[in-house]
Formats: C-alpha cells, sequence, structure tokens
C-alpha cells in the first residue's frame, strides 16, 4: 500500500538523478533518499523521444519494477514540445506535436502515471505572433480531448519564459480550456523568478492546480537575466516558507515534485540535503513533508 494518510507526497524529477543509473537503480535512489515518486522526463532530446515508441513488452517491463518495489511514477514532464511546438508555424510540426500528446499519453497510461506536466510556450525556436499563439490554444484543446479520453490529466507548466510565466496568464488560457483534464502545474521557482507575488499567484489559481516543482530560482532584474535552473534547495530567492503557508492555507493536497539536476558526484548529497530544508521548513508552516 502507498501512504497515502500523510497529508503530502514529495516525488523527485528524474532529472535529479544521474543519467547513467537504470530504471531500477533509480527507483532504488529516490526510494531510499526518502521520496514517494518519481517523475518521468520525456524531452526533445532523441533519446527521451524513444520512450515514447516503447513496445509493451519494455512499458511493462518499467511498470512491473515500480510494482516490485511499491515505488510509482506519479508524473511525466513532457518538455519535448519545446522542439515540437503546437504554436509552430510549419504544419508539419504542428503534426508531429499532436503525435507526441497522443503517444505521451498513451504510455502514461500503461505506466499509470496519472499527470503529464505540458511546456507552457507556444513556440521556444521560432519568432512568436498572434498565429503562433493561436495554434497553441487550438493545439491545446485537441491535447485536451485527447487526455479526457484516457482519464490522464494534462497540468500546463509556468514556465521559464515571458510567455506563460504566471498563473494570471493560466487562467486567461483556462478560460479558452475549460476542462477539468486541463489544469496549471506551477513551478514556484518560475513565478519567484520573473518577480510575480507568487503566493497570491497560488492562491489566484488554488482550484486549479494539479501539482506543483519546488525548485529554486534567482529573480530577474534590470541587467541580470536571472537563474532558472540547476540551484540547490536554499541557494536561490524562492521563499519557501511563504509558500507553504499559503499551501496550508489554501488547503492544497496534491503531489508536490522537487525539481533539480544531477549535475556532479554531490548529487545525493544535494537531495538529501534539498529534502531535508524542504521538511523542516514545511513543518514550521504546518505543512507535513513526511
Amino acid at each position: 500500500m502507498h501512504n497515502f494518510d500523510k497529508p503530502f507526497r514529495l516525488g523527485l524529477y528524474e532529472k535529479a538523478l544521474p543519467v547513467n543509473l537504470d530504471w531500477e537503480e533509480k527507483i532504488l535512489s529516490a526510494k531510499e533518499l526518502g521520496f514517494d515518486f518519481i517523475e518521468m522526463s520525456v524531452d526533445e532530446t532523441d533519446e527521451k523521444l524513444a520512450r515514447l515508441s516503447w513496445s509493451d513488452v519494455e512499458i511493462y517491463r518499467l511498470r512491473h519494477l515500480c510494482e516490485k518495489h511499491n515505488f510509482p511514477l506519479q508524473s511525466m514532464c513532457l518538455s519535448a514540445h519545446r522542439r515540437f511546438p503546437f504554436g509552430s508555424s510549419d504544419p508539419a510540426i504542428r503534426q508531429q506535436a499532436h503525435t507526441i500528446m497522443e503517444q505521451a499519453i498513451n504510455l502514461a497510461y500503461k505506466l499509470g502515471i496519472r499527470c503529464i506536466q505540458l511546456a507552457g510556450y507556444d513556440v521556444y525556436y521560432e519568432p512568436q505572433s498572434a498565429q503562433t499563439h493561436q495554434h497553441f490554444i487550438e493545439g491545446m484543446k485537441a491535447a485536451t480531448r485527447m487526455a479526457e479520453r484516457a482519464g490522464v490529466m494534462l497540468g500546463v507548466e509556468i514556465m521559464d519564459t515571458p510567455y506563460l510565466n504566471s498563473l494570471s496568464k493560466f487562467e486567461v488560457l483556462k478560460k479558452a480550456i475549460p476542462s477539468p483534464y486541463f489544469m496549471a502545474y506551477p513551478d514556484v521557482g518560475n513565478i519567484t523568478g520573473w518577480n510575480y507575488d507568487t503566493c497570491t499567484e497560488l492562491r489566484l489559481s488554488c482550484e486549479h492546480i494539479v501539482q506543483i516543482h519546488l525548485k529554486d530560482t534567482r529573480k530577474v532584474s534590470g541587467d541580470y537575466q536571472g537563474q532558472f535552473r540547476d540551484l540547490v534547495i536554499g541557494e536561490g530567492e524562492v521563499d519557501f516558507a511563504a509558500i507553504f503557508q499559503t499551501l496550508v492555507d489554501i488547503g492544497y493536497n496534491g503531489p508536490l515534485v522537487l525539481e533539480m539536476w544531477a549535475k556532479d558526484e554531490q548529487w545525493a548529497r544535494n537531495l538529501q540535503q534539498a529534502r531535508a530544508r524542504l521538511l523542516e521548513t514545511g513543518l514550521r508552516a504546518g505543512l507535513a513533508l513526511a
């Protein structure tokens, strides 16, 4: 049985674990470090995109590993759309975005993944326009229809780029796609990094938040582009104490995911330190993470 009686479940982003570990080693490492699940990554690299073409044998081999160790893949971070965006001016790329979405939902369904995080940008490597925005909206509507059929939740990430860097902007998007399967997946680091009032933003979207990334960042300023990744929790400017207090106030009870990157041999120590800092801060706020 999974431990659902504690108020919050804290998962781990797959890229916080070294890339050379196999799946069983990743599962055992995350479990040993005290996390409750892994968020699988399907990014824009050919290696990760290949996961979308796994055979049923490969898919169920991973699912059985999770069952063996009683350690689920709760969610999927689907950032492959950065390379193949829904908003692209090229119809062939837009079609590829749809194919990726269909494959990702199929993979999630078979692995028991409940939530797919979508990248909140219309385009990334090409110029933005009113048309790319409209294509993105149409793509999100189509993705939501697919997700509804499978019963898999979509959570749009609040990003590190200006297009969708606040929950306020998500709420505008939500009006166009009111489905209960189309929700927000805020990254508190990204919201903080763009100088929004993160706690007010969380309150604004409290009815639409399906999962949350916990990441530390440094803020954008006039002469500084900010730092949106590769920080250990505690090294940046995110006010986790205030954020956890807000989560308690709004009655948030969904999963949380620690987002960090394994960059050196200190990865396990960095994760232990980050988790300890979050636990201590959360307990002070009344947010029981353990």
